[in-house]
């Protein structure tokens, strides 16, 4: 229900604390801009100060920066420690793109530690603090190799489709405690991290012809969709993922 003086579409983040791991580029930081200027307070979580920096100087009233590994016992135990945590953005990420039959042990640990494994940790941790409050919206952030298969990415894909089960067993598990969880499946965006893909004009070819809209993505694409997924417009969605793919997976 809203009162009268609230429009059914008001996204109604102004106030809420929200978490965004992998805030110093590319989806993240965007996320972390487009949460500030709805009015949230952010706590913008990356490995490298310089990149979080510039966001506090941006917006030194909204951004709180964290210099934190994701990866690490002791991220998990910091955000154990607040009181207020409204929001997770459960961003941070990898790609480690390779033939399937020359896939290296090392790429497969790095991306999984990253891909599931601090994923599910950082949720688990933000999942406490939310529990105790009663309510909060957990942002697991899949892709649209969450829902099919792509050569050369058979690492990537096997961490997407268990986000995208981690999302849904989550969804069920914490909805009665006042807990939504949701993803995000984004097709390729172009961040820094897909930049070098993207620099080869047959890749990009192939990836405009694969999507129906006929162009790639960009960061703030899939910010508003997390804005979305955050806020009280969403309240009766959870165990859903938002593909935001130009219609990738539906051709």
């Amino acid at each position: 229900m809203t009162d009268a003086a609230t429009p059914l579409w008001d996204l109604r983040i102004q106030g809420k604390t929200a978490l965004i791991t992998g805030a110093g580029r590319g989806i993240g930081r965007a996320c972390a801009v487009a949460f500030a200027e709805a009015g949230a307070k952010v706590i913008a979580v990356a490995r490298t100060a310089a990149d979080l920096e510039s966001l506090a100087t941006e917006y030194p009233e909204a951004i709180e920066i964290w210099v934190n590994d994701v990866t690490e016992e002791i991220f998990y135990q910091r955000i154990e420690a607040l009181t207020k945590l409204d929001v997770l953005v459960n961003n941070a990420g990898t790609n480690r793109p390779q033939p399937f039959v020359d896939v290296d042990i090392e790429a497969l640990n790095s991306v999984i530690d990253l891909n599931v494994r601090a994923m599910f940790q950082t949720a688990q941790s933000t999942a406490r603090v939310m529990v105790r409050n009663g309510s909060g919206s957990i942002i697991n952030m899949s892709s649209q190799m969450g829902h099919i298969g792509s050569p050369n990415r058979s690492v990537y894909c096997m961490t997407k489709h268990a986000v995208e089960g981690l999302t849904k067993a989550m969804a069920v598990e914490l909805a009665p405690k006042g807990v939504r969880v949701n993803a995000l499946a984004p097709t390729f965006i172009e961040t820094p991290m897909t930049r070098s893909m993207m620099d080869d004009p047959g890749f990009k070819e192939f990836v405009q012809r694969m999507i129906p809209l006929g162009k790639v993505g960009q960061p703030n694409d899939v910010a508003v969709a997390a804005l979305y997924l955050a806020s009280d417009a969403s309240a009766m969605v959870t165990g859903h993922s938002l593909r935001i793919d130009g219609g990738w997976t539906a051709a």
